[in-house]
């Protein structure tokens, strides 16, 4: 027996979670996706930094204002001159801080969509390229919510820095300067130690109070994760009468989330107290230093007035530092998980050099399939296959029957390529699988399911999916061929009557139907049947397979079974158990060997059982 060459790689939700990214990394992958659009970038930039301007004129404006409207002997002409000049300019400064800052949001706003969508669409397309085991590992309510909240960070993120933190920073330049140079320099140091004090005990007490935070999004998670997961069971919930049980698991996840809000206000109120603390340490300082100044005559009320304005502007944005520090920790930590999304490994993944299976050059002689020597284990402590082989000769049909765990459904997985073999090796018309691109191959292969799985949309968008560009005409007579016309026509909405939510609408063995139309439209090459009967009555399984029969003609077909009957003019029939190919031959050499097949044949001719599916 050959060895395993290695173990599969994993790809659980937790896989890669664990290595530290820091926020500027995290920065550095969003910048390419925002820096596609520079020139808007940049022109946004330039008004941001217009408005600021215009907002730190104010102050001065409304300075000369309050000078100008001081007692003194031509009060009667100051009056003439000030509405004229400068409640015009005042006015014209706070019309042009709202328009720019309009004008910047207005430029950037296709930008940040731009972005979200380039990142949303790139995280959808890694997800759908990822290998299977990543989603039967999956949580989907809880996976579903990263995206979420990794598409909505995008947003907050530029949001909050570039709308916020920025523009703060700019106005602080611009004040502390103004301060030192019209002012003496103590201005400055007591505006520039209240914010230095301020921003320390914000940065602290939030990255202190995040915990709390990530811990609330951890079970909220969680709780939405067991929710969607109880609804998408609702049948299994009703057999069990569970309906209970269900809701107390709920309602314990929602008493968690419930005390971690708890926590999470509290520490939030600690943190706003203490902002309006230094706050209003901080203005009482200015001010008290203000006012020394009009008495000793250093300065005019205009001044007094002017530093009020700029404390005041100041404050305003600085008050929401701890909300936009946290929202902004917050939408690295979302995004941070989206871009890990991103980055994880594919376990299945086309090799450099791979080419596609292309059958042109004999288009109605389908390709031969070959088993060599296949080991495999999704779990390297529990192997599945056992130096399996065997072939599949262009256009005629293999049957493989054995008992349940047997790794008979294992095989269409292999060939899908799902998964890769670790001993061994795939062949299509000579080419391994492994050296040709995952779509080609796909596109070569029609499967029926063994569990057949709907959208939630009609049932002419479900039978349409295994091609989408085919017409309506095309959808009806794959339909005919599969049985299943009939049934529609007399649905009150016929072709458009929606299956609900995995197909739940339909009985199984109308999906089953659905499925075997949507995979004769698609008409590959390659066939796969996976239990494709095995929701039907007899009636309708002996006519589907007549029609399965006639389409498998000139197609290369791998049929999976456990009802004997339907694989009796199998070319060769392949019996396994535990992994390895036990039997092999045509129905009437193994029923001349006496041996397993000959024992399931009876057995379910006698009426007395069926060996289960694989």
């Amino acid at each position: 027996m050959r060895r395993f060459a290695h173990a599969p790689a994993s790809e659980n939700l937790d896989s890669g979670t664990n290595r530290p990214r820091s926020d500027r990394d995290t920065l550095g992958r969003l910048w390419p996706y925002l820096w596609a659009y520079k020139g808007r970038v940049l022109l946004a930039l330039a008004f941001m930094i217009g408005a600021k301007v215009a907002n730190v004129g104010v102050p001065l404006l409304l300075k000369n204002l309050v000078d100008k409207l001081a007692p003194h002997p031509n009060m009667a002409q100051a009056m003439l001159a000030v509405p004229v000049g400068l409640l015009v300019a005042y006015g014209l400064l706070r019309l042009s801080t709202s328009l720019f800052t309009e004008l910047r949001e207005l430029v950037f706003a296709k930008a940040t969509e731009g972005a979200a969508r380039s990142i949303s669409l790139q995280v959808f397309a890694h997800l759908h390229a990822l290998s299977l085991r990543f989603h039967l590992e999956r949580q989907t309510g809880g996976m579903t919510r990263d995206i979420e909240r990794g598409t909505r960070a995008v947003h907050s993120l530029i949001s909050y820095s570039l709308y916020s933190i920025v523009p703060t920073l700019i106005e602080v330049t611009l004040v502390l300067s103004l301060l030192a140079t019209k002012f003496d320099m103590m201005f400055a140091w007591i505006t520039l130690a209240a914010l230095v004090v301020y921003i320390t005990f914000t940065v602290s007490v939030t990255q202190w109070r995040t915990r709390f935070r990530k811990e609330m999004n951890e079970l909220d998670s969680k709780a939405h994760s067991r929710a969607i997961d109880s609804l998408l069971n609702y049948e299994t919930v009703k057999y069990f009468n569970n309906e209970d049980f269900e809701t107390r698991r709920y309602d314990e996840a929602l008493e968690r989330l419930r005390k971690a809000g708890v926590k999470s206000q509290q520490t939030l109120s600690l943190l706003n107290t203490g902002q309006q603390t230094i706050i209003a340490l901080g203005l009482i300082a200015m001010l008290w230093r203000a006012t020394g100044g009009v008495v000793e005559g250093r300065m005019t009320v205009g001044d007094l007035v002017m530093v009020n304005a700029f404390m005041i502007q100041l404050y305003i944005p600085l008050n929401f530092l701890g909300v936009i520090y946290r929202e902004i920790k917050q939408a690295l930590t979302d995004l941070d998980k989206m871009f890990t999304l991103m980055e994880r490994d594919r376990e299945v993944a086309d090799v450099p050099d791979a080419k596609p299976l292309l059958l042109k050059d004999a288009p109605h002689q389908p390709p031969s399939v070959r088993f060599d020597h296949v080991e495999f284990a999704y779990d390297p402590a529990r192997p599945i296959l056992h130096d399996v082989s065997f072939e599949i000769p262009a256009g005629q049909t293999v049957a493989v029957v054995g008992p349940s765990g047997s790794g008979k459904s294992t095989l269409a997985r292999l060939l899908y390529r799902f998964y890769d073999v670790q001993g061994g090796r795939i062949t299509v018309n000579g080419h391994d699988v492994k050296q040709l691109t995952q779509d080609s191959l796909r596109r070569s292969i029609g499967i029926v399911p063994q569990d057949t799985v709907l959208f939630n949309d009609t049932v002419a968008y479900n039978i349409a999916y295994g091609r989408p560009e085919s017409t309506h005409d095309e959808v009806i007579a794959a339909a005919q061929s599969a049985r299943i016309h009939e049934f529609i026509s007399h649905t009150p909405k016929g072709y458009d009557t929606m299956v609900g939510e995995r197909g739940l609408k339909l009985s199984g063995g109308e999906k089953q139907r659905v499925a075997i139309a949507r995979t004769l439209l698609k008409n590959p090459p390659i066939l796969v049947f996976d239990e494709a009967t095995s929701a039907l009555d007899s009636a309708n399984e002996r006519a589907i397979q007549a029609e399965l029969s006639a389409v498998a003609q000139g197609k290369t077909v791998l049929v999976i079974a456990h009802r004997l009957s339907t694989i009796v003019h199998a070319h060769e029939i392949l019996v396994m158990e535990q992994g390895r190919i036990v039997e092999r031959g045509t129905h009437p050499q193994l029923m001349l060997a006496n041996g397993k097949y000959a024992q399931m044949w009876r057995l379910q001719q006698a009426g007395g059982g069926e060996p289960a599916a694989g």
